[in-house]
């Protein structure tokens, strides 16, 4: 009777060896949900057309015009915290060193940033020709642009948002607001 009751021991001990293991082989790995994004959608822009001395260019509606002055203006979109900030210079035969400057500005935000695409801009019919600026990271400006007439005329863009540069947060309405920066620059017409 000892014997039996040794093997009806050993015979519980694997059974209930062979039920853990067959129960922690049944269990899926607990794995930690991914973060969450906020799916943030914005209207089709609507563009408004917005004349200076010098040149005029289609805007998107939503934007609120502030600071405005015969060189310089901001397009402000209060919903997603970013302004488009646009000068205006005058060329005197200083287009290289214009140039200089607007190229240097755009390079400056290549330390946050994890890369800058550049895209040549060029209108023959209407004399404008440039250069597009994209910026992904965690840059202050997600765009800029310039553009000129190579005589006479020089227009710079640059978008900021006034919240700490978190990429992966302000993606959505980066995008939406390069695609208003590089319609700025693709309507811009000169009025000479």
């Amino acid at each position: 009777m000892k014997h039996i009751h040794k093997r009806t021991g050993r015979f519980l001990k694997v059974v209930v060896l062979a039920l853990g293991m067959v129960s922690m082989g049944c269990k899926e790995d607990t794995l930690p949900k991914p973060k969450g994004q906020l799916r943030l959608e914005y209207p089709k822009p609507t563009l408004t057309e917005l004349h200076f001395d010098k040149f005029g260019f289609q805007y998107n509606s939503l934007a609120r015009i502030k600071n405005e002055s015969a060189n310089s203006m901001v397009l402000e979109y209060p919903e997603m915290k970013g302004e488009i900030f646009i000068n205006y210079k005058k060329v005197e035969g200083n287009l290289e060193q214009l140039l200089s400057d607007a190229q240097k500005f755009s390079y400056e935000h290549s330390v946050k940033a994890d890369g800058i695409l550049e895209q040549p801009f060029v209108n023959d019919e209407d004399r404008v020709y440039g250069m597009f600026y994209e910026v992904s990271g965690d840059a202050a400006s997600q765009a800029q642009f310039y553009v000129t007439d190579s005589i006479r005329n020089f227009v710079t863009g640059s978008l900021y948002f006034y919240t700490k540069p978190n990429y992966d947060s302000i993606y959505p309405a980066a995008a939406y607001l390069r695609n208003d920066i590089r319609g700025i620059m693709e309507t811009l017409k000169w009025k000479e």
